[in-house]
C-alpha cells in the first residue's frame, strides 16, 4: 500500500530537512536503492561503493527527514541498522492556510456502502438498471451488489455509514453538516404514513424528525424509466448541522449538542446510523435515496469545517 508524507511551509523544520536530504545525489541512490528490499549500512555501503561511515552520515540524514525506516537487530559481529523504505510520495502544500478561516473536507457516500444494518420487510434495494435480489429478503442488504445501490428502503430498523476522518493533531473540528434525501417507507406507497426518522452520530443520538409521508403521488425527477409508478418516488432533503454551541436540523435549533461532545477526534471514522429508534412513536421504516433517484442528485454528503491550531 502507497505511503504518502505530508508536507507544508508552515512547518519550515520538516520541510527543510527534507529538502536537505534529498539535495544529496548519494542520498537519492539510497532511497531508490531501498525501493523494493530493505539493506543494513555495510550492504548500502558495499552496493554504492562508498564507505560504511559516509553510508552511516547519508542514512542519519534520511532517518531524520523521515523518509526512511531503520531497525536495530542482532547481526553476527554485534547489532546492526537495517534500513527500509517508509513512505512513496511526498506531498507539499505551499498554500498557507490563514487561521481565521475554516478549511473544510466533504466526503460523498453512496447509500449502499453502509456496514452495518438492521432491516425488515417490507425491504429491498435497487440500482438504476433493477431490482438487487428480491424484495422483502433481509439477505440481499449484505450482498455485494448492495454497493451500487441507488434507493434503499426498510419497514423498520437502520443502516450505518462510517466516514473516514483525516484531520491531523493540530486540527480543530468547528462544524459537521449532514444531508440525504429521505422519506418514509409504507408498501407501495401512502401519502399519510408518518415515520420518526432519527440521526445517530458516534453512537449520539443527535436529532429526529417526522416525515410525513411514503411520497408515490408523482415521479421523481432522477428516477429511471423502468422504476414502477405506484411505488416510493421521492424524498425530503434533510439537512443536519452541529457547531460549537448547538445542533440545527433543517435550519433550526434543535438541541445544544456541541460538536466536541461527539468526540469525533478519538478514531479515524465518522460512524452515522440512519433509521427508527425501537420505541419510537412513529415507526414508519424509511427511504434513502442516492444520485439517480428521488429528486435530489446526491449520495450521502458528510462535511466537517475546521481550524488548524
Amino acid at each position: 500500500m502507497s505511503k504518502l508524507l505530508e508536507l507544508n511551509a508552515d512547518n519550515e523544520e520538516a520541510l527543510l530537512k527534507v529538502s536537505k536530504a534529498l539535495s544529496s545525489p548519494t542520498r537519492i541512490a539510497i532511497v531508490k536503492l531501498l525501493y523494493f528490499n530493505s539493506y543494513n549500512i555495510g550492504e548500502i555501503a558495499e552496493r554504492l561503493g562508498i564507505p560504511a561511515s559516509t553510508a552511516g552520515v547519508h542514512v542519519r540524514a534520511l532517518e531524520e527527514a523521515g523518509l526512511i525506516n531503520t531497525e536495530i537487530q542482532p547481526g553476527s559481529h554485534g547489532s546492526m541498522k537495517i534500513c527500509s523504505r517508509k513512505n512513496d510520495y511526498i506531498s507539499i502544500r505551499l498554500v498557507g492556510l490563514h487561521q481565521d478561516i475554516d478549511q473544510v473536507f466533504s466526503i460523498s457516500m453512496p447509500i449502499g456502502s453502509f456496514v452495518d444494518c438492521n432491516v425488515s420487510p417490507t425491504c429491498g434495494l435497487c440500482d438504476e438498471n433493477g431490482i438487487i435480489g428480491y424484495e422483502d429478503r433481509p439477505h440481499y442488504f449484505y450482498d455485494p451488489k448492495r454497493l451500487n445501490a441507488q434507493l434503499l428502503w426498510s419497514s423498520s430498523g437502520y443502516v450505518e455509514y462510517r466516514f473516514p476522518f483525516p484531520l491531523e493533531t493540530d486540527h480543530e473540528p468547528k462544524q459537521l453538516s449532514l444531508s440525504f434525501e429521505a422519506c418514509s417507507e409504507a408498501p407501495n406507497f401512502r401519502e399519510d404514513w408518518p415515520s420518526d426518522i432519527t440521526i445517530w452520530i458516534n453512537g449520539f443520538e443527535c436529532a429526529t424528525w417526522c416525515c410525513p409521508s411514503d411520497f408515490g403521488n408523482r415521479r421523481g425527477r432522477l428516477n429511471p424509466s423502468w422504476w414502477y409508478n405506484g411505488a416510493t418516488q421521492y424524498g425530503l432533503l434533510t439537512i443536519l448541522e452541529i457547531n460549537a454551541d448547538s445542533t440545527l436540523l433543517n435550519g433550526k435549533i434543535i438541541s445544544n449538542l456541541a460538536i466536541d461532545q461527539l468526540h469525533l477526534t478519538n478514531q479515524p471514522y465518522i460512524s452515522v446510523r440512519i433509521g427508527n429508534k425501537e420505541n419510537a412513536d412513529n415507526i414508519g421504516g424509511f427511504n434513502i435515496f442516492g444520485r439517480k433517484f428521488g429528486d435530489y442528485e446526491q449520495d450521502i454528503l458528510l462535511a466537517v469545517a475546521y481550524s488548524q491550531e
